[in-house]
């Protein structure tokens, strides 16, 4: 039997999900090289260089944009799942949208330092980019 959420509690489970793809949009300055030569598109060496500048000189675009990203799921998350769909709602259940604009700022955040700094650093040394 599955688990259902109340009104009042919050369904972690759906803002990770929600969290997942702007973790992995913030994380394409570094993914991005590891796929192209896991595709066999570059060389292990380009692949490398092309990390260097993305990383070092356009690391906040990446993240800048899995932030915007972040907070369009958000918005869809709480327009759709939760059926908050005016201000006046909004303003009803502010507890409740803080609460969950917290939580997935903060599941973004450990998302992003997981993923990044765990499985893409991790992947990178043992194809040898890094």
């Amino acid at each position: 039997m599955e688990h259902t959420p109340d009104k009042t509690s919050l369904d972690i489970r759906g803002i990770w999900k929600a969290t997942r793809i702007p973790v992995v949009l913030a994380s394409m300055c570094c993914l991005a090289p590891l796929i192209f030569v896991m595709l066999g598109l570059a060389s292990v060496s380009f692949a490398a260089s092309l990390a260097d500048v993305l990383y070092g000189q356009y690391a906040w675009v990446f993240r800048l944009t899995g932030l915007v990203a972040l907070g369009i799921a958000v918005y869809v998350y709480i327009t759709r799942k939760v059926g908050i769909c005016t201000i006046d709602e909004a303003v009803k259940q502010r507890n409740k949208v803080i609460n969950i604009v917290f939580a997935a700022l903060s599941l973004g955040v450990i998302g992003y330092a997981v993923f990044l700094y765990g499985a893409v650093e991790l992947v990178g040394l043992i194809v040898g980019i890094w």
